[in-house]
């Protein structure tokens, strides 16, 4: 078999969103002769694990090593200790505190380990190709390091922008500065950049114009298909319709305007408030906790707090309709939440609130979505009371199933090795 490094901070037994698309790459790898070895964290503390991926991981296969810095997580818990998130005024200072210390981010302790470790590696075995997906984006730096010295091919993944990042904060002149400068670097060392979406690839072209049009390739996020192949555990028959939203809340992303357009239901149209059951899987945070029951909802929410991922796409897959939101901020655009991804998988009819963008793209081509602006209490609203006269009288609208079947993960992780296999043939 081929052998691929592979940097990632973000890896099993930690949980949410963010470890999905690694991990399923590294799990189908081996069908098309790829033996993956994940550098990855070790015994930190985070605000989600799940030991069903873990277990994914480990049942395909995948090498995995593990090491220890003293990056924000680590400091947090020496253990696998699952904290709560903090108040996102809290987080968000924590954060902004976090980007002037740290350039390019916080996990620099963790990226210069997981180097040294690397580098000890390829002076005993052979790899092929190396490959890191960012964020962390300190461990592209580092993953360039090892190309320049060793003549590896280097392969990135970017599941978000890096300058100009939707989150990003630059406090002074040299931030912004010092940020393009590395990543510029970085950029130089690899042989193929590949991005979740077109808008990522159209601002890394504008950025750097050294980057030649086919040197970025974009392979979108997707869903198991293994993971919708699970029988539904048996439900309770509820006429009910259940809306159901998967995933965290923090800066742009938040209930407050879904909430306050079903309040808006309750008023208007009781009788069909009455039939609705809205269903939250991962953290749902006190704030929003406090705005439930200050807007008088509390009986129509069912907080389920953090499922692992199986337990998750149960809750998906007994839902009627799926609920996701993106809100306006800077360069929006570019994010393609994989979440949105996995709710395709499920086939299940989608209320998107989200910007302009490539989520609100997906979302047309997707076909069974109802899309409404994120912050728009009264469009939202008639969004809700128009999705649940359909499910009423059965009519709710069918995805473009073979827009689905260009998502499957197997499939994107074939286009990942067929990039790995054009370097192979070039040495």
């Amino acid at each position: 078999m081929f052998k691929v490094l592979v940097f990632s901070y973000y890896y099993p037994p930690l949980g949410l969103s963010g470890v999905q698309r690694t991990l399923k790459f590294t799990k189908y790898m081996g069908k098309f002769n790829w033996q993956p070895t994940v550098i990855t964290t070790g015994n930190i503390a985070y605000f989600a694990h799940d030991y069903s991926l873990l277990k994914e991981a480990e049942e395909a296969g995948v090498n995995i090593i593990r090491t220890e810095a003293n990056d924000i997580n680590a400091i947090l818990g020496k253990q696998y200790q699952t904290v709560k998130m903090p108040n996102e005024i809290w987080r968000k200072l924590f954060s902004r505190l976090s980007k002037i210390f740290f350039i390019p981010d916080n996990k620099k302790s963790w990226s210069k380990k997981a180097y040294k470790i690397a580098k000890d590696l390829l002076q005993k075995e052979k790899f092929d190709i190396i490959f890191v997906s960012i964020p962390p984006f300190s461990s592209f730096i580092y993953a360039a390091k090892l190309k320049r010295e060793f003549g590896i091919p280097l392969i990135v993944d970017y599941r978000d922008l890096w300058y100009g990042n939707h989150f990003a904060f630059y406090p002074t002149p040299y931030h912004r500065y010092k940020h393009k400068k590395l990543e510029y670097n970085a950029l130089s060392a690899a042989e193929k950049i590949v991005v979740i979406n077109r808008e990522i690839k159209e601002k890394l072209l504008l950025t750097y114009p050294f980057l030649k049009y086919d040197e970025v390739v974009i392979i979108p996020h997707g869903f198991d298909p293994a993971d919708f192949e699970m029988k539904n555990e048996k439900n309770v028959r509820s006429t009910k319709m259940k809306m159901t939203y998967s995933g965290i809340f923090y800066e742009n992303i938040t209930p407050e305007y879904f909430l306050k357009a079903f309040k808006q239901v309750t008023l208007e149209r009781p009788d069909i408030a009455a039939n609705i059951e809205l269903e939250f899987i991962g953290h749902l945070r006190k704030e929003n906790k406090k705005l439930i029951m200050e807007l008088g909802i509390n009986d129509s929410v069912i907080d389920y707090g953090y499922l692992d991922h199986k337990e998750a796409i149960k809750k998906i897959k007994s839902s009627n309709v799926l609920w996701m939101m993106i809100g306006p901020i800077h360069n929006a655009d570019t994010i393609s939440t994989s979440k949105l991804y996995e709710y395709f998988g499920s086939r299940k009819p989608i209320l998107g609130s989200v910007i302009d963008g490539t989520a609100k793209a997906a979302l047309q081509k997707y076909g069974a979505s109802f899309i409404t602006a994120p912050d728009d209490i009264n469009e939202i609203k008639e969004a809700i009371i128009n999705i649940h006269e359909l499910f009423v009288m059965k009519k709710l609208p069918v995805p473009n199933e073979e827009f689905i079947l260009r998502h499957d993960r197997i499939s994107l992780t074939d286009r990942l090795v067929k990039i790995f296999q054009f370097y192979l043939r070039e040495e």
